[in-house]
């Protein structure tokens, strides 16, 4: 069963993609910020998905990330060229909201 995702609450647990995707319906999802964070040598993409009540944090590491980003595409209004706005430049913390109710 996989296990990376953490959750930023009171209490914090790892799920598997599948779980993440179960709690995480598109018609609960409030907003969706993309960031960097700095790790000396290279960035790591994080995404933050809020829901009401909840803070789900994912990293472009995590091994459900691909289907992740799938099941979140599918927002109405989703922002398509989040990549771009997150990826440059470098080594900047570059927030981008990709989704927002």
């Amino acid at each position: 069963m996989w296990k990376w995702l953490k959750r930023l609450s009171s209490r914090q647990r790892e799920v598997s993609l599948r779980e993440a995707i179960w709690v995480l319906p598109l018609d609960l999802i409030l907003e969706v910020v993309f960031f960097k964070r700095d790790e000396i040598t290279t960035d790591l993409i994080c995404c933050e998905v809020t829901t009401s009540g909840d803070v789900w944090l994912f990293h472009e590491d995590w091994p459900g990330w691909r289907g992740l980003i799938t099941h979140l595409e599918a927002l109405p209004g989703w922002r398509a060229d989040w990549f771009a706005g997150v990826s440059q430049p470098p080594f900047a913390h570059s927030r981008t909201v990709a989704f927002k109710r």
